[in-house]
Protein backbone atom coordinates (compact mmCIF):
# COMPACT_ATOMS: atom_id res chain seq x y z
CA UNK A 1 0.00 0.00 0.00
CA UNK A 2 1.30 3.13 -0.93
CA UNK A 3 1.02 5.25 2.37
CA UNK A 4 0.31 8.54 0.57
CA UNK A 5 -2.03 9.35 -2.21
CA UNK A 6 -2.70 12.22 -3.77
CA UNK A 7 -5.82 13.22 -5.69
CA UNK A 8 -8.36 15.84 -6.79
CA UNK A 9 -6.24 17.33 -9.95
CA UNK A 10 -7.35 18.35 -13.28
CA UNK A 11 -8.08 20.86 -15.71
CA UNK A 12 -9.41 24.27 -14.72
CA UNK A 13 -10.12 27.13 -16.17
CA UNK A 14 -7.81 30.26 -15.31
CA UNK A 15 -9.62 31.31 -12.44
CA UNK A 16 -10.54 28.71 -11.30
CA UNK A 17 -10.22 26.47 -8.08
CA UNK A 18 -9.26 23.02 -7.27
CA UNK A 19 -9.32 20.94 -3.78
CA UNK A 20 -6.14 18.64 -3.85
CA UNK A 21 -6.21 15.67 -1.10
CA UNK A 22 -3.62 13.70 0.28
CA UNK A 23 -4.62 10.77 2.13
CA UNK A 24 -2.57 8.69 4.50
CA UNK A 25 -2.52 4.72 4.62
CA UNK A 26 -0.86 2.64 7.41
CA UNK A 27 -0.15 5.66 9.82
CA UNK A 28 -1.47 7.97 11.71
CA UNK A 29 -1.08 11.23 10.13
CA UNK A 30 -2.53 13.48 12.72
CA UNK A 31 1.12 13.46 14.63
CA UNK A 32 2.81 14.85 11.33
CA UNK A 33 3.09 17.95 9.42
CA UNK A 34 2.50 17.95 5.39
CA UNK A 35 4.32 19.60 2.87
CA UNK A 36 2.86 20.19 -0.70
CA UNK A 37 5.38 20.52 -3.50
CA UNK A 38 4.84 21.15 -7.44
CA UNK A 39 6.93 20.65 -10.28
CA UNK A 40 5.79 21.96 -13.57
CA UNK A 41 7.47 20.57 -16.48
CA UNK A 42 11.12 21.11 -17.10
CA UNK A 43 11.49 22.58 -13.51
CA UNK A 44 12.66 21.56 -10.41
CA UNK A 45 10.11 20.49 -7.33
CA UNK A 46 9.01 23.70 -5.62
CA UNK A 47 7.51 23.88 -1.91
CA UNK A 48 4.20 25.48 -2.09
CA UNK A 49 2.77 24.92 1.46
CA UNK A 50 2.74 23.27 4.79
CA UNK A 51 0.24 22.44 7.28
CA UNK A 52 1.45 21.10 10.58
CA UNK A 53 0.68 18.33 13.61
CA UNK A 54 -0.45 21.69 15.51
CA UNK A 55 -3.30 24.05 15.23
CA UNK A 56 -2.62 26.90 13.34
CA UNK A 57 1.15 26.02 12.15
CA UNK A 58 0.98 26.82 8.53
CA UNK A 59 2.83 28.48 6.21
CA UNK A 60 2.58 29.31 2.42
CA UNK A 61 5.25 29.88 -0.21
CA UNK A 62 5.12 34.11 -1.09
CA UNK A 63 4.07 33.31 -4.99
CA UNK A 64 0.66 31.69 -3.71
CA UNK A 65 -0.28 33.39 -0.91
CA UNK A 66 -3.81 34.56 -0.69
CA UNK A 67 -4.94 32.28 -3.51
CA UNK A 68 -3.38 28.66 -1.91
CA UNK A 69 -4.84 27.58 1.79
CA UNK A 70 -3.75 24.52 3.51
CA UNK A 71 -5.61 22.50 6.18
CA UNK A 72 -6.24 19.14 7.45
CA UNK A 73 -8.87 16.14 8.31
CA UNK A 74 -7.60 14.12 11.17
CA UNK A 75 -10.72 12.02 11.28
CA UNK A 76 -10.20 11.12 7.93
CA UNK A 77 -6.61 10.93 7.94
CA UNK A 78 -6.38 13.31 5.09
CA UNK A 79 -4.20 17.24 4.13
CA UNK A 80 -6.11 19.39 1.84
CA UNK A 81 -4.23 21.89 -0.64
CA UNK A 82 -7.10 24.54 -1.25
CA UNK A 83 -6.34 26.23 -4.92
CA UNK A 84 -7.95 29.83 -5.84
CA UNK A 85 -8.00 31.62 -8.52
CA UNK A 86 -6.01 29.57 -10.37
CA UNK A 87 -3.37 30.77 -12.87
CA UNK A 88 -1.78 29.09 -16.38
CA UNK A 89 1.52 29.00 -14.16
CA UNK A 90 -0.22 26.75 -11.60
CA UNK A 91 0.10 23.79 -13.97
CA UNK A 92 2.53 21.38 -12.53
CA UNK A 93 2.26 17.80 -11.03
CA UNK A 94 0.73 18.46 -7.03
CA UNK A 95 2.73 15.85 -4.60
CA UNK A 96 2.17 15.98 -1.10
CA UNK A 97 5.49 14.65 1.27
CA UNK A 98 5.51 13.64 5.16
CA UNK A 99 8.73 14.72 5.97
CA UNK A 100 8.76 12.99 9.40
CA UNK A 101 8.18 9.64 7.87
CA UNK A 102 10.42 7.17 6.47
CA UNK A 103 10.57 6.75 3.11
CA UNK A 104 9.00 6.59 0.82
CA UNK A 105 7.22 9.41 2.23
CA UNK A 106 6.11 11.01 -1.08
CA UNK A 107 2.64 10.40 -2.89
CA UNK A 108 2.48 9.79 -6.25
CA UNK A 109 1.20 13.46 -7.63
CA UNK A 110 -2.01 15.17 -9.02
CA UNK A 111 -1.79 16.31 -12.25
CA UNK A 112 -3.31 20.39 -12.14
CA UNK A 113 -2.94 21.93 -15.55
CA UNK A 114 -4.57 25.34 -16.08
CA UNK A 115 -5.55 26.90 -19.34
CA UNK A 116 -8.90 28.07 -21.26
Amino acid sequence: QVPLVESGGGLVQPGGSLRLSCVAFGFDLSYYGVNWYRQAPGQGREWVAYVGDTRGNIHIDDSVKGRFFVSRDNDENTAFLQMNNLKPEDTAIYYCNVPGRPEPNWGQGTQVTVSS
